[in-house]
């Protein structure tokens, strides 16, 4: 089965592409020759560039519906524990994945990681959630934290 690029993967594409557990969101994408260091390997920064896109996409399909009607949050990234663990090089093809493992009030813990065949990378983040003028946090949804803790197994860390 070929995959299909920039495209959300069912659950059996994503096991077929070799990745563990199937993730609440993964795309799959290629190495393009701008994303290599001197030495012919996937820069450290490209990574981040791919968890950023499957980040915008994951908050812009499974989060932000649960706004309609209300003003649109910041979705602020905080800090980030990015884990290197297997260089890329050109024309691999990759999956970039994202779900959400715990969350507070105003913040949440997105988990991503890159599959190529095998696990490449992968990055804990800490996301924010701020008002419109970025001026304080932003309460999520009681219809959010309930899709998190029953479709992705998020706990609330209160």
């Amino acid at each position: 089965m070929a995959l299909q690029y920039h495209t959300p993967l069912s659950a059996e594409a994503q096991l077929a592409a070799g990745i563990s557990q199937p993730q609440t969101l993964a795309m799959a994408d290629r190495v393009r020759f701008s994303e290599l260091d001197i030495l012919q390997h996937v820069n450290n920064k490209a990574y981040l560039d791919w968890f950023e896109v499957s980040r915008v996409a994951y908050f812009n399909r499974f989060c932000a519906p649960h706004f309609e009607g209300k003003a649109p949050p910041r979705n602020v990234l905080r800090n980030a524990n990015v884990h290197y663990v297997k260089e890329m090089t050109l024309g691999e093809t990759y999956i970039a994945t994202s779900h959400v493992i715990s969350f507070r009030r105003t913040s949440y813990v997105l988990e991503q990681q890159i599959w190529a065949g095998d696990l490449r990378c992968r990055m804990t983040g800490v996301m924010v959630l701020r008002t419109p003028d970025g001026a304080s946090g932003y309460p999520f949804p009681d219809s959010l934290t309930n899709y998190w803790t029953q479709s992705e197994g998020a706990c609330f860390e209160g």
